[in-house]
């Protein structure tokens, strides 16, 4: 069995937390090594972004990433991938051709402009297309975050026309379900709710001091970490506004208060490089924010691990990765009541979920966590159960099942 899975505008090799990459990335890269495990050969296609890449190469056993050529190799945002679809298309369609008829048996693609790719593909090969939207226009239009930018009707279009011929849609959370059945009237009946997972074995409980040791934080320090994209949509903004809000309420903690922004530049956040560092020094907190560089998934482990609080205050979210890994070490999360995060986080329970993204209001409830100890352990307590119920081997399971059913009438079944 081998199934062509589709990552056009992301490479699953790139760094998450850069530029396009983000959980996405981390969801493709472990669901392929599981499916691979059980016994599927998977391809990813991904667009080359660096003249330096090999044709094709192995990422773990049975999983392969071939490179397609299209456009030029950098300087290519996102926005002006739709204009070398047919160049992608025709790259995935020549490497098909160069092997013996019938060699895939379906296809899985990622967001919408795989999904245009995977539907000529689909009718090219006669096999099943399978489809992940991962993030919608249409939801992403209800809830945009200052300045930043909606998106366009053509992305609304292709999302629509994917949605329509797709033999099955995978949703991350009955939430995104539901979504996809208000804003693009999805068939119920092929929706597949699989939620994403995490790496129960690497991300887990482990000693605070240790990792503030390893990390160079003082051991006494109230440490709140925001991890993702630097873009409007994640709202990073929100969580330096609370802490000055935070300050502004409770002065004495300005010589133990740090909040550390780990990740890089992405999206519309490009056009403004300095915004955070600029609005930190106009709300005079710049001393307690610490920006670090996106990091490998060993070392976000003892990011999390040595937070107090992981705080995720996105505007849309269709599952919210971050938080499941930061509450898989023990760390709660104080997280909008917005798509996915409604799932990935247990309200009251593993972490505290808001409604709406007012500063105010977060720096209330990170106050009132940071001043109640016992409140944080019992919360970590949950935030572990929580998450241990997310990983990625019941994550590639659903996928398997969903394949089971877009291969139902065809010639063969996992």
């Amino acid at each position: 069995m081998r199934v062509a899975l589709l990552s056009i505008h992301t490479s699953p090799l790139d760094q998450p937390g850069t530029g396009d990459a983000g959980g996405m990335n981390v969801y493709i890269v472990e669901t392929a090594k599981r499916l691979a495990q059980s016994g599927i050969e998977i391809d990813i296609f991904t667009r080359a972004t660096a003249s330096r890449l090999v044709p094709s190469l192995e990422l773990a056993p049975g999983v392969k990433v071939i490179h397609i050529t299209a456009g030029p190799f950098e300087g290519l945002l996102k926005n002006d991938l739709p204009g070398q679809l047919c160049a992608v298309t025709a790259g995935v369609l020549r490497t098909e051709a160069s092997q013996p008829e019938g060699y895939y048996d379906l296809i899985h693609s990622h967001y919408w402009l795989s999904g245009q790719v995977g539907w000529l593909a689909s009718e090219r090969w006669r096999v099943p297309l399978v489809h992940t939207m991962h993030t919608m226009g249409r939801v992403k239009n209800l809830g945009l975050a200052a300045g930043d930018k909606a998106e366009p009707d053509m992305r609304i279009i292709g999302e629509q026309q994917v949605v329509d011929v797709a033999q099955r849609l995978i949703a991350n959370t009955q939430v995104e379900s539901e979504e996809l059945t208000e804003h693009y009237g999805a068939d119920p009946a092929k929706i597949d709710v699989v939620n994403p997972g995490v790496d129960l074995k690497l991300f887990s409980p482990g000693s605070q001091a240790q990792a503030r040791k390893e990390l160079n934080i003082p051991l006494d320090a109230s440490m709140l970490l925001f991890v993702g994209r630097i873009q409007p949509l994640k709202a990073p903004d929100i969580v330096i506004r609370a802490a000055a809000e935070l300050l502004a309420m409770r002065p004495e903690l300005r010589s133990s208060l740090l909040v550390v922004i780990c990740g890089g530049m992405s999206g519309s956040g490009i056009d403004h490089p300095e915004a955070l560092r600029d609005l930190a020094n106009e709300l005079g907190i710049l001393d307690v924010i610490r920006f670090e560089p996106p990091s490998n998934r060993e070392k976000l482990v003892s990011w999390y691990r040595a937070a107090d609080l992981t705080i995720v205050p996105s505007y849309s979210e269709s599952f919210g990765l971050v938080a499941v890994e930061s509450q898989a070490c023990g760390t709660p999360v104080v997280a909008s009541a917005v798509g996915g995060l409604k799932t990935a986080v247990a309200d009251n329970v593993s972490g505290r979920l808001i409604d709406g993204h007012n500063p105010i209001a977060y720096s209330h409830v990170i106050n009132q966590l940071l001043m109640n100890p016992l409140a944080r352990e019992e919360l970590g307590k949950g935030a572990r159960m929580h998450a241990s119920a997310f990983g990625w081997e019941n994550t590639t399971a659903g996928l398997i099942d969903s394949y089971n059913r877009a291969l139902s009438n065809s010639r063969v079944s996992l």
